[in-house]
């Protein structure tokens, strides 16, 4: 018996559609770009809010500086749909802003993936609007409050802040 991990290739099913989103949650929950890059083609093209990008190299310098800005990083990821080899995840996540005096903030947004026959991503489109989370950014109301990582799933998501 093999103790290889199930590879997620497309065409995707809706158990492993959902599976390849958690597990880029819990990837992108551990704030490494090395490890996070591995996912992606070499060539994979992006687009992260208004910025533009393509390859390896680009995307581990965007998430480096991303995660230099990002401070208390906390994740979740959904399914929205899928077909064959596309998903769309909606996402939200919580951070304090290390450019805006540590000001604590919310992500919503969504995301087009679309992966290669061997179930790496070749391209990621995200749309994403942040928040303030309490007055003033100070942090009253974070749904991720405490928690590790592996404990995202389990918050429950208010009524209108998801589809």
């Amino acid at each position: 018996m093999s103790s290889a991990p199930l590879r997620l290739i497309p065409p995707f099913t809706a158990a492993t559609a959902r599976q390849k989103v958690k597990v880029a949650q819990s990837l992108w929950n551990t704030r490494d770009p090395q490890k996070v890059v591995q996912t992606y083609t070499p060539n994979s093209v992006w687009r992260n809010r208004s910025l533009f990008f393509v390859g390896h190299s680009s995307i581990r310098q965007f998430l480096q500086q991303k995660w230099a800005r990002e401070k208390s990083y906390m994740l979740r990821k959904e399914l929205f749909t899928f077909q064959d080899n596309k998903i769309a995840v909606q996402f939200w996540y919580e951070f304090q802003d290390s450019m805006d005096t540590m000001k604590w903030k919310r992500c919503y947004g969504l995301e087009h993936w679309t992966f290669d026959a061997e179930g790496r991503m070749e391209k990621r489109m995200m749309s994403g609007n942040d928040v303030l989370i309490g007055e003033n950014g100070n942090g009253d109301g974070r749904w991720f409050e405490g928690l590790e990582a592996e404990e995202v799933d389990g918050i429950v998501i208010p009524d209108g802040h998801c589809s």
